[in-house]
């Protein structure tokens, strides 16, 4: 475990020569995709000092290495404007450092610690390269909806480790069947309820996608949400029992928040609101998912957030290259973009197809899985599953149109197409997105 914590520790200093370190990134990218899998002769391997990684953590872990080198290719506007670049630099290597150490834990505390930890150079990166002053009113409301959250986790934690003796992941399925109460369900569950985040407890996500740059706003579509994710499935091997008595309510409230929140897409002017609210009508469904607690359902939701990790970013780094041109994000403005620039508008069909879950994409095939896991569950959620769906691809239908169609506003004329960087950028989140498909276990192993 060492190697890893101390190769990434001493990418640091790289921080100052920034064109070495996307590629030295990418070859580390490469490194760790064929020799960690390969030394993965049983279903996990351990690094020592309680890190490891298994099936589950591995796309994830894989995920945060792909995105956190494209936020740095993604952030050429701090680097033009010398806004602290090796300050920005510093803290994307903190973040990845954080995502890492988490989804490789193998104790539930050292998972809690690093699951924390991330939240502190995300909000550097909100607070210090965000765009408005709202800022730090979106940096609050993610400070403090994870805080209030996180405690009642903290106090769980070591009520299990009083009970049990252990906090090793897994260890959880010797434990399944104790018999816990509800008091103790709640808080560890609700924490990453927050994170993914659920509808009712979403409001954080909105605000600081919008007011985060590029980077942030990608990390945290790609990566952040998939914790609360992560975390669900490791604490289901201990209240595996109660989450057959209690997880009907998550259910209803997600499915039910997915449809209205794909509702409130269809009445969004901004670009950035409108694919963050989006983020939380997915999440609503990759959470339906797993609270069945079944393989197809687990299955579903894994690969649904690898997906939506690499569609929702890919969608971030388009409207902020329509933002570094014209300066809004404001769709009354952004709009008869295929005038101007014709080779984006392409870009623009990929990334929207594969949000509306069209095939061959890695989408479509985690909504099948979850399509067929939340309907057996139980057939009255037919409804509000159709209802997801059809608006699903209704409010992205109206964010390509809208902007791709239609007469261009008067002052857009002079928009130049986009640049190698920015094609490369894009062509790197879509072509995993639909090779995966192909051969899915190549990457990571259904849960």
């Amino acid at each position: 475990m060492l190697k890893f914590f101390f190769f990434i520790m001493f990418l640091i200093p790289l921080s100052f020569f920034i064109n070495y370190w996307v590629f030295l990134s990418f070859l580390f990218i490469g490194s760790f995709l064929f020799l960690v899998k390969g030394y993965m002769v049983f279903p996990y391997s351990n690094f020592g000092f309680y890190f490891g990684e298994d099936n589950l953590s591995y796309g994830l872990i894989l995920l945060s290495f792909w995105i956190c080198c494209l936020m740095l290719l993604a952030s050429s506007g701090v680097y033009k404007s010398n806004n602290f670049v090796i300050f920005f630099m510093i803290m994307n290597v903190f973040l990845l450092l954080s995502l890492i150490l988490a989804f490789m834990s193998l104790s539930l505390f050292t998972f809690y610690l690093f699951f924390e930890s991330s939240l502190i150079p995300t909000f550097f990166l909100v607070l210090g390269w965000g765009y408005q002053p709202e800022r730090i009113q979106a940096g609050t409301y993610l400070l403090f909806y994870t805080l209030f959250a996180s405690l009642p986790l903290l106090v769980a934690i070591f009520f299990l480790y009083n009970l049990t003796d252990t906090l090793n992941i897994f260890m959880f399925s010797y434990v399944s069947n104790l018999s816990l109460s509800v008091y103790f369900y709640l808080p560890l569950v609700f924490a990453f309820l927050v994170k993914m985040p659920m509808f009712i407890f979403h409001l954080w996500l909105p605000k600081a996608h919008v007011e985060a740059p590029v980077a942030g706003s990608m990390i945290l579509a790609g990566v952040l949400l998939k914790l609360g994710g992560y975390g669900l499935f490791r604490s289901f091997g201990i209240i595996f029992c109660l989450g057959k008595s209690f997880n009907y309510m998550w259910m209803g409230i997600a499915l039910l928040g997915g449809f209205i929140v794909s509702l409130i897409c269809l009445c969004q002017i901004d670009l950035k609101s409108l694919i963050a609210y989006s983020s939380v009508a997915h999440m609503g469904i990759a959470l339906a998912g797993i609270m069945t607690m079944t393989y197809w359902g687990m299955s579903g939701a894994y690969g649904l957030m690898i997906a939506h990790g690499l569609c929702s970013s890919g969608l971030f780094c388009l409207a902020n290259i329509s933002y570094e041109r014209i300066g809004s994000r404001s769709m009354m403005i952004n709009k008869g973009l295929m005038n101007i620039m014709p080779s984006m508008c392409l870009w623009w069909f990929l990334l929207s197809s594969a949000n509306m879950a069209a095939p061959p994409t890695l989408n479509l095939l985690s909504e099948i899985g979850l399509l067929n896991s939340i309907i057996s569950w139980s057939w009255v959620t037919i409804y509000s599953v159709a209802l997801l769906s059809f608006f699903s691809a209704a409010y992205t239908l109206y964010l390509y149109s809208y902007t791709q169609h239609g007469k261009f506003y008067s002052s857009i004329y002079s928009c130049n197409s986009g640049y190698f960087r920015e094609y490369l950028l894009l062509m790197l989140h879509w072509l995993p997105l639909n090779f995966i498909i192909l051969k899915p276990d190549l990457f990571f192993i259904w849960v």
